[in-house]
């Protein structure tokens, strides 16, 4: 058995290993020449239990493996090695720990390749990733992870394809049918590209995203749009583009271009136009913009607001509108028309209250405005 330990370059160390571990008596291998030949393995070389390190022109460790064996190529530009074991390093401080079946070291250590049952911890902040395959680059400050990841850490758990981790800004980008979970929010995100910046706990997705929340392990509230951030810090969860909220309790459903999602105060707010959809009532109410209060089923919505409600085609047209939706309440503080078809009437105000599903709605006059009333036949 042989035992190696070197702190110099990747070269130097197989040179090492050779010299103190070859037989002494060594049987020629018969090599058939070819243009492009590629390495082939000595197999007279048997190394076990031994320590690869790699430095950085300064001297500052890059990386530092120990296997239970290992064979060299005959260029040594490969290192084969059997249950590897090692840290990563970043200016010489330790940036991840690394452990799998089995492993290649080539071109001078500049990268790392290692294969099977994965694990990539960062001590750091606690991430731990998992995968078949795994790449370090360590003048990148990148690792790279394939073929079935999953990612686990106190605020998330994720599961992709791939993934890349940028070592230096503690970033987790990944790719492909990602499913990932958060405890405080419970959340649920699903999305085909995912950037995770760990230590400004945000989450952001340049993809379509889903987003479900959810209350006693129980699904409360979905939203999904072509992009998104979640922000774990703060708790709020910002879509853009064909923006659509299902809600259970109220039975709404939100749609727009843009949405701000404060999961702990559960206000939805908008700054572009929006639709509200009340699947029970059938009542629809639009405007430029609008808070809408899931916790205490109330909505406040501004600019061009219009109210309909579909039984009965009762409509209400103001700048303004406050909707209780537990009660369906509408009420406006500004100029209003509303209107109904049966029978047909139109009244014209400066403030209204009432519920559009009764056509019971009634319109005040102010600062010597009179209601006006119209009877169409």
């Amino acid at each position: 058995m042989c035992c190696a330990q070197a702190k110099s370059t990747f070269f130097l160390i197989l040179s090492a290993i050779a010299v103190g571990c070859s037989s002494p008596n060594p049987t020629p291998v018969p090599v058939t020449p070819t243009p492009t030949p590629e390495p082939k393995l000595e197999g007279n070389i048997s190394l076990k239990k031994l320590v690869l390190e790699q430095t950085d022109e300064k001297g500052l460790p890059l990386w530092k493996i120990k296997a239970q064996t290992a064979n060299y190529s005959q260029d040594r530009q490969k290192a084969l090695v059997n249950i590897p074991e090692g840290t990563l390093f970043q200016d010489g401080k330790l940036v991840l720990e690394v452990s799998a079946k089995e492993g290649e070291i080539w071109e001078d250590g500049k990268q790392v390749f290692l294969k099977g049952d994965i694990v990539a911890t960062d001590p750091r902040n606690g991430a731990v990733l998992r995968g078949q395959e795994l790449e370090w680059r360590p003048k990148e400050d990148l690792l790279i992870v394939r073929n079935n990841v999953t990612g686990t850490h106190p605020q998330i758990q994720a599961k992709a394809k791939s993934g890349r981790y940028l070592t230096r800004t503690q970033k987790l980008e990944l790719t492909g049918d990602i499913i990932a979970t958060s405890k405080d929010p419970s959340l649920q995100l699903k999305t085909q590209h995912l950037i995770w910046q760990i230590p400004n706990q945000l989450v952001t997705a340049d993809k379509p995203l889903e987003v479900q929340r959810y209350q006693q392990n129980q699904f409360s509230d979905r939203i999904v749009g072509n992009s998104g951030v979640v922000n774990l810090k703060t708790k709020t969860a910002t879509l853009k583009q064909n923006v659509q909220l299902v809600s259970i309790d109220p039975p709404i459903q939100i749609n727009g271009n843009s949405a701000n999602w404060n999961l702990n105060t559960q206000k939805v707010t908008s700054d572009l136009p929006l639709k509200i959809w009340h699947r029970q009532e059938q009542v629809l109410v639009t405007a430029n913009r609008g808070e809408v209060n899931l916790q205490q089923k109330t909505a406040v919505l501004t600019g061009k607001a219009v109210a309909i409600a579909n039984r009965n085609q009762a409509r209400l047209s103001t700048n303004q509108i406050e909707w209780n939706i537990a009660t369906q309440l509408l009420k406006t503080n500004s100029q209003v028309i509303y209107q109904q078809s049966n029978p047909p009437l139109k009244l014209t105000g400066s403030s209204g209250v009432g519920k559009l599903q009764d056509q019971t709605f009634v319109v005040s006059g102010g600062n010597n405005q009179r209601v006006v009333t119209e009877i169409i036949p």
